[in-house]
C-alpha cells in the first residue's frame, strides 16, 4: 500500500514538473510574465491528487484516468502557444543550434558557459558606471544568446517527446483499480507506445510540411493532435485487451453482446480518434499545399490501410452479430 502511495505521488509530481517546464518556456519565448497564470491549470491536478490519495488510496480508475486528463489540460495550452508562436516567427528562429549531433550539443553548453562568464565580467563595470541601462542590456544580450542557442522547433519537439514518454510511464506507475492484471497492463502499454510514435510523427512531420503561413491549417493540425491525445486518459484500447485476455483465461467469458461491443469500441477508436483524422489532414497537405514526398505518401497509405481494415472489421462484426 505504501509503494502504491509513493507511485501515485511521484507520478503526479512528474506531471506538475512537465507542466512547469512548458509554462516556463512560454514565459521565456513570449517575454511576458502574465503567462505564469497558466500555472493555475495545475490546481485541478493537485485537487485530484489529494482526493485520489484520500478516497481511493492512490488507485486509478478502470477505463478513465483523471490524472492523465488533467496533465493534458495543464500542458496542451502551453504547447499550443509555443507552436503558434513558432509558426509566426519562423524567420527569426533561423539562428539556432539544432540538437542533431554531439558537436552541436557541446557547442550549446560552451556558448552558455561563455555567456555566463562574460556577464559576470561585465557586472563590475556596470556597477562602477552606475547605469542600470547597461545592466539590463547585458542581461538581455545574455538572455537572447541562451534562448536562441537551441532551435525553437527542437524545444517544442522535446516537450512533445517528454509528454508522450511521461504518459506511458505514468500509466505504468499509476496504481490501477485492480481490474487490469500485469499481463493486460503490459499489452495496453505496448499499444500506447505504438500510438505515441504515430502521434509524434504526425505532429512533427506534418507541421514541418506547412511551408507557407497558413494559420487555419496549423489550427487544424493542432486540433487533430489534441483530439488524438484523448486516447491516453480514456483507455478505450483496454477494452480489447480485457476481452482478449478473458478468452484465454479460466475466468467466465463475457457475453457475445459484450464482446462485440468491446470490439466495436476499439474499431471506432482507430477510425475516429487517430487514423481517420490523420489521413484527412495528410490528404489536405498533399492536395491543398501540393506537398508530396516519400514519407508523407507512406504514412498516408498506412493510415488509409488502417481505416480500410477497420471498416472491414466493423462490417464483419455487424454481419456476425446479425447472423
Amino acid at each position: 500500500m505504501f509503494f502504491k502511495f509513493i507511485c501515485a505521488v511521484v507520478t503526479r509530481s512528474l506531471f506538475l514538473l512537465l507542466s512547469l517546464m512548458g509554462v516556463w518556456r512560454v514565459v521565456w519565448v513570449k517575454d511576458d510574465g502574465l503567462y505564469w497564470l497558466l500555472t493555475g491549470l495545475w490546481l485541478p491536478l493537485v485537487v485530484e491528487m489529494i482526493l485520489t490519495l484520500k478516497r481511493r488510496r492512490g488507485k486509478d480508475y478502470k477505463w478513465f484516468s483523471p490524472a492523465i486528463l488533467l496533465l493534458l489540460v495543464s500542458i496542451i495550452p502551453s504547447l499550443w502557444i509555443l507552436e503558434l508562436h513558432h509558426q509566426e516567427n519562423k524567420s527569426t528562429d533561423s539562428r539556432c543550434e539544432r540538437l542533431d549531433s554531439t558537436e552541436n550539443i557541446k557547442s550549446i553548453f560552451k556558448l552558455q558557459s561563455l555567456g555566463a562568464v562574460q556577464l559576470k565580467a561585465r557586472a563590475p563595470m556596470v556597477t562602477r558606471r552606475g547605469a542600470g541601462t547597461d545592466s539590463r542590456q547585458a542581461e538581455d544580450e545574455q538572455r537572447e544568446r541562451e534562448g536562441s542557442s537551441v532551435c525553437a522547433n527542437d524545444w517544442i519537439l522535446a516537450l512533445h517527446q517528454i509528454l508522450l514518454i511521461l504518459l506511458i510511464i505514468g500509466k505504468w506507475l499509476l496504481p490501477a483499480a485492480g481490474e487490469l492484471t500485469r499481463d493486460q497492463l503490459s499489452q495496453l502499454l505496448l499499444i500506447f507506445v505504438g500510438t505515441a510514435a504515430d502521434i509524434l510523427e504526425f505532429t512533427s512531420e506534418t507541421l514541418t510540411d506547412i511551408k507557407d503561413s497558413s494559420p487555419a491549417m496549423v489550427y487544424i493540425i493542432l486540433g487533430v493532435w489534441t483530439w488524438s491525445m484523448l486516447q491516453f486518459p480514456l483507455h478505450l484500447s483496454g477494452n480489447t485487451v480485457m476481452a482478449a485476455s478473458s478468452d484465454h483465461s479460466s475466468e467466465p467469458a463475457p457475453s457475445l453482446l459484450s464482446h462485440i461491443r468491446t470490439d466495436i469500441w476499439s474499431t471506432v477508436e482507430a477510425l475516429l480518434i487517430q487514423d481517420g483524422p490523420f489521413l484527412v489532414v495528410r490528404l489536405l497537405v498533399m492536395i491543398y499545399f501540393n506537398v508530396v514526398h516519400q514519407m508523407l505518401i507512406f504514412f498516408a497509405i498506412k493510415n488509409l490501410l488502417v481505416v480500410m481494415l477497420n471498416i472491414y472489421r466493423l462490417a464483419v462484426l455487424i454481419c456476425d452479430r446479425s447472423s
